[in-house]
């Protein structure tokens, strides 16, 4: 490959990534996922990046994002340089490669791909030979990424389920499996057992493993597998707790942390929503069995990094004067929790701007958020994978059918329209999947001096 074409920025590395998604949904791709082959392979191929590095490895059906944020926040606060790798981004590639709690700059994300790229391609040359995807590549790039900064951890997002995941080539030093509900069913199974099969596929022997508080039949598939391969297993409301010190706060609030004789006393988190607390304690959990991570210094750590610790596109308010809360919820238990969140915000009218992508339960979410919505605007923030209008509006006519409407096909558009509707005593909510959440956080950056943001 000549160096006309070589990769030297972000968006050449992002648009080759894309290259790849796009050649994988033509019929003749040929790779089937049924074993992680190709990624150990690349792996190999690169001189195997990820050895060495002291990696926490989070899987769950929602929340793992957020668990992964938290505990960056939590390490770096400790004074440890930390890699953190985590999808899909809402508005540039490099959200998904973080060192010191940095994005990486453009040129180090090229470098990265240009050197990854290669091997990519020949792979993929090769007939009858392990063939790896889009998400082997930028899981490589990640890796790559981090053995170059020489960090001290690295915290690694699992992309879908865990077992077959591309991120499940390494070797972690700590795994954690945030919640288990019914997603992807096309994917990993139509029951909630077959699902926890897959996410327990991170547990690795010997290697400690922090769950949420699991429904009782992926509980049962979790605990059979540490048991099997050996792995000690800390459970949410068994092994460790949090007692929450405030209540029907919008904004956070505070809680203790305990696990057995540790206890980490009124730590401040000032995020909206009760499901993170929970994903506070597991991020705690999980980093206190990290080796050389206890002690004084492990819990002012803690302290700091929680009360700065910042979600993008998770319950994040982009302004007041009116309230505008970006989420990218689109399971059920996200919808419930940010139900929840808004029915506690004392505002004159509430807003709703939805898209959602074709594979999720658009019935179920709508059925939460009725109750909490007052007006609502449907739009497709993805073209390929979000829900029509027609579709949506059909939903939106039986759950919402007194709420008054609007559809608009560009969901930037969507976005303004509704925002521009607001008074100062109102809220907006852009949910429903991350693109929108993406695409939200672009249209409503520009400075208006008519809003307080």
């Amino acid at each position: 490959m000549g160096s006309a074409d070589a990769i030297t920025t972000a968006a050449q590395a992002g648009a080759w990534l894309e290259g790849l998604i796009n050649h994988e949904r033509m019929a003749s791709f040929r790779a089937a996922r049924l074993d992680l082959a190709p990624i150990e392979a690349l792996m190999d191929r690169l001189g195997r990046p990820d050895q060495g590095l002291s990696i926490l490895h989070v899987a769950g059906s929602k929340g793992k994002g957020s668990v992964c944020l938290l505990a960056e926040a939590m390490l770096g606060a400790m004074g440890e340089n930390v890699g953190t790798f985590t999808s899909p981004h809402l508005e540039r590639w490099t959200e998904r490669f973080r060192v010191g709690g940095q994005e990486v700059e453009s040129g180090e994300l090229a470098s990265a791909a240009e050197f990854v790229r290669p091997h990519v391609e020949s792979m993929r040359a090769v007939p009858g030979g392990p063939v790896p995807t889009f998400f082997d590549a930028t899981t490589a790039i990640a890796l790559v990424l981090f053995a170059d900064r020489q960090v001290d951890r690295a915290v690694i997002e699992v992309g879908l389920g865990g077992r077959l995941d591309s991120t499940n080539v390494v070797q972690s030093a700590v795994t954690v499996i945030t919640q288990i509900e019914l997603e992807h069913t096309d994917k990993l199974g139509s029951r909630l057992e077959e699902i926890a099969f897959e996410k327990a596929g991170i547990v690795k022997p010997g290697v400690p493993c922090v769950t949420g508080p699991l429904v009782e039949p992926a509980q049962r598939v979790v605990d059979a597998k540490a048991q099997e391969v050996g792995a000690p297993l800390a459970r949410l409301g068994r092994e460790f707790f949090l007692k929450r010190k405030t209540e029907g706060q919008a904004l956070g609030g505070s809680f203790d942390f305990l696990e057995g004789d540790t206890r980490v006393e009124s730590l401040a988190l000032p995020l909206l929503g009760r499901h993170q607390f929970d994903n506070a304690a597991l991020a705690i959990a999980a980093i206190h069995r990290l080796r050389g991570v206890n002690g004084q210094r492990g819990h002012e750590g803690i302290r700091a990094g929680l009360a700065n610790a910042r979600l993008p596109g998770r319950l994040e308010i982009l302004c007041e004067q009116p309230r505008v809360i970006v989420d990218a919820a689109h399971t059920e238990a996200s919808a419930r929790s940010l139900a929840e969140v808004l029915a506690d915000q004392t505002v004159e009218r509430r807003g709703l701007v939805l898209s959602i992508s074709r594979d999720k339960s658009v019935a179920s979410i709508l059925k939460i958020l009725a109750p909490v919505t007052d007006e609502i605007w449907l739009t497709r923030a993805e073209a390929t994978r979000s829900s029509d209008l027609d579709v949506l509006k059909g939903w939106v006519d039986q759950y919402m059918p007194q709420i008054p409407q609007h559809a608009i096909e560009s969901a930037e558009e969507a976005t303004r329209a509704a925002f521009a509707s607001l008074g100062p005593n109102d809220l907006l909510c852009c949910a429903g999947s991350v693109y929108l959440a993406g695409v939200a956080r672009r249209a409503l950056r520009l400075p208006d001096p008519s809003r307080t943001v």
